[in-house]
C-alpha cells in the first residue's frame, strides 16, 4: 500500500500560529506566536512538506503573512504549498517570490474562474492546488464566509478537464473538530476521480484517522488541531513516516 503524504498545516493571523473551529475566525485560539519554531519542530520530524494559510489574507482577499512564508522558505527545506486569499497575479508573484512552491487558491476559482485558469496555464498544474472547501456537498468560498451553489463533483470535473491535479478538499463540518474525517465523501471522489491528486483535509483527530484514509486509498492528509492540542506527536508522525 503507498504510503500517505502527510502535510502538517500551519495557518496564521497576525503573524502567530493559530487555530480556528469549522472556519470561524472567533474561535480563534493562538498556539505558537512564532510559526517558524513550529515548522522547525515538524522539519525535526521528518516532514518534508507544509501547508501553510494566510488567514488574515483569506479575510482581506490578497497576500498579507507573505513575511511567514518568507522566514520559513529561508530557514527551512520544507516544501510549502500556500493559500489564504491568493486573487491576483501580483499575490501570486510575491508567494513565489516568498518561497512557496505552490499556491492553493479556492475563492477565486469560483469567482473568477478566467483568472485562475490563467494560474493553471502560465505556472503550470504542479504548482496550482484547487481549494475545494465544502459545506453539504457546495463549495464554500471567502474563508467560508459564502456557500456558493456549485456542486463539488462538477466543480472538481470542470477542473480536472481543464488542467488541475491536485486538490485540497475540506469538509467544513469536521474542520477543527476532532472527530474524523469525511471519509465516505473522500471516497465517493476517488471513486469518480481515480487519477486526482485528492489531498484530505479537516477533522483528523488521531492517528487511526490518519491510517484510516491511508487505507481508503488517499494519497495525502492536511491536519493541524491534532497536533497543536496534543491528540497525536511528532514522535508518531515521526514512526509512521519511517
Amino acid at each position: 500500500m503507498k504510503r500517505i503524504e502527510l502535510i502538517p498545516a500551519i495557518d496564521i493571523i497576525d503573524g502567530k500560529c493559530v487555530r480556528l473551529s469549522k472556519g470561524d475566525y472567533d474561535t480563534k485560539k493562538v498556539y505558537n506566536d512564532h510559526p517558524l519554531e513550529v515548522a522547525k519542530e515538524f522539519e525535526a520530524h521528518g516532514i518534508s512538506r507544509l501547508h501553510l494559510v494566510d488567514l488574515d489574507g483569506a479575510k482581506a482577499g490578497r497576500i498579507i503573512n507573505y513575511k511567514v512564508l518568507e522566514t520559513i522558505a529561508s530557514k527551512t527545506n520544507l516544501e510549502i504549498d500556500f493559500g489564504g486569499g491568493l486573487k491576483s497575479n501580483a499575490d501570486l508573484k510575491i508567494a513565489f517570490e516568498s518561497g512557496a512552491q505552490m499556491v492553493t487558491g479556492g475563492s477565486i476559482a469560483v469567482k473568477n474562474p478566467q483568472e485562475f485558469e490563467s494560474w493553471i496555464s502560465v505556472y503550470g498544474a504542479e504548482k496550482i492546488i484547487l481549494g475545494s472547501d465544502v459545506k453539504e456537498r457546495k463549495i464554500a468560498v471567502s474563508g467560508w464566509l459564502e456557500t456558493s451553489e456549485l456542486e463539488l463533483m462538477d466543480f472538481l470535473r470542470d477542473y480536472t478537464s481543464k488542467g488541475i491535479t491536485k486538490t485540497i478538499c475540506t469538509d467544513i463540518s469536521k474542520d477543527g473538530m476532532l472527530q474524523g474525517s469525511a471519509i465516505g465523501l473522500y471516497r465517493e471522489v476517488l471513486n469518480q476521480l481515480p487519477d486526482l491528486y485528492l489531498i484530505a483535509s479537516g477533522g483528523v483527530s488521531c492517528m487511526k484517522d490518519i491510517e484510516d484514509l491511508q487505507e481508503a486509498g488517499l494519497p495525502a492528509v492536511i491536519f493541524g488541531k491534532a497536533i497543536y492540542e496534543g491528540k497525536i506527536s511528532l514522535k508518531e508522525l515521526e514512526q509512521f513516516i519511517s
